[in-house]
């Protein structure tokens, strides 16, 4: 038990020196991954009479939470591979990314 405590204060203590930009980024993520879960919740309780149409809203949810962690990892100063990469190219690439994603899951839809 004193184990968990300690693994509970030692993540809450840091979480609490991560930069506000990058908890708006975890906050996005854990929305995506949340709407995911609901949708599946859902389907499972009322059926999957159109199952491409659950297939796009999940696969939207989880290719936007994957975008994300993407776009976190390249924004945080403290990771050395994307130190040379400005913060502002990090964000364009989301969003072209994002709009290819979503692109797709429209055609997906037909």
């Amino acid at each position: 038990m004193d184990d968990a405590r300690a693994l509970v204060t030692s993540l809450r203590s840091a979480y609490t020196a991560t930069p506000t930009k990058l908890k708006l980024i975890d906050l996005y993520v854990a929305y995506a991954v949340i709407t995911a879960i609901v949708q599946t919740l859902f389907m499972a309780v009322v059926g999957s009479f159109p199952f491409n149409a659950f297939l796009s809203g999940v696969l939207s949810c989880v290719g936007t939470a994957v975008l994300a962690v993407c776009l976190r990892m390249q924004v945080n100063k403290a990771n050395k591979e994307f130190k040379d990469l400005p913060p502002e190219r990090a964000f364009a690439d989301f969003v072209l990314c994002n709009l290819v994603l979503h692109l797709v899951i429209m055609n997906f839809l037909g």
